[in-house]
């Protein structure tokens, strides 16, 4: 079983074989192809069922927070999501696949609810999904009544 309070695992998968550098080459190319999502763009735990995703699924508001205020994840989350933006305007399923948009959509969700600056996350939501939240996001925090 993993300690599901250690974000470090997050940093161990974005440093592993270089990771984090193909994740930002294919974010800039608009077009991912790696197996990466799970770590760079991470949503709540429950959402998805994969080994991945259970692993590195948060599990609620003040883990995301945790992640935003890491020295390491925060700042790469927010260089992620700025480099997302560069394709604004484009087809989210297209830069993504059609699950990992959806992925992206619930992250974005996530963290537009959780961050003391809503803008970046808020950003992405109006750019790719028509503003439109991700709602089993949206209930899974009002559950846990962690927004």
């Amino acid at each position: 079983m993993f300690d599901e309070t250690d974000l470090e695992r997050f940093v161990e998968a974005q440093d592993e074989h270089g990771a984090w550098a193909e994740a930002m080459a294919e974010i800039d190319a608009g077009l991912k192809q790696g197996h990466w999502i799970w770590y760079v763009y991470p949503q709540l735990r429950g959402l998805g069922h994969s080994h991945r995703a259970t692993y590195f699924g948060l599990s609620g508001a003040e883990e995301a927070r945790r992640y935003l205020a890491h020295p390491v994840l925060g700042p790469r989350l927010e260089e992620s999501v700025l480099r997302l933006m560069a394709h604004a305007g484009r087809s989210p399923e297209r830069i993504l696949g059609d699950v990992d948009a959806v992925k992206v959509q619930s992250c974005a969700t996530l963290f537009a609810a959780v961050a003391a600056d809503p803008r970046p996350f808020d950003a992405v939501l109006e750019a790719f999904f028509g503003g439109e939240r991700c709602g089993a996001t949206l209930d899974m925090l009002a559950e846990n009544g962690r927004a």
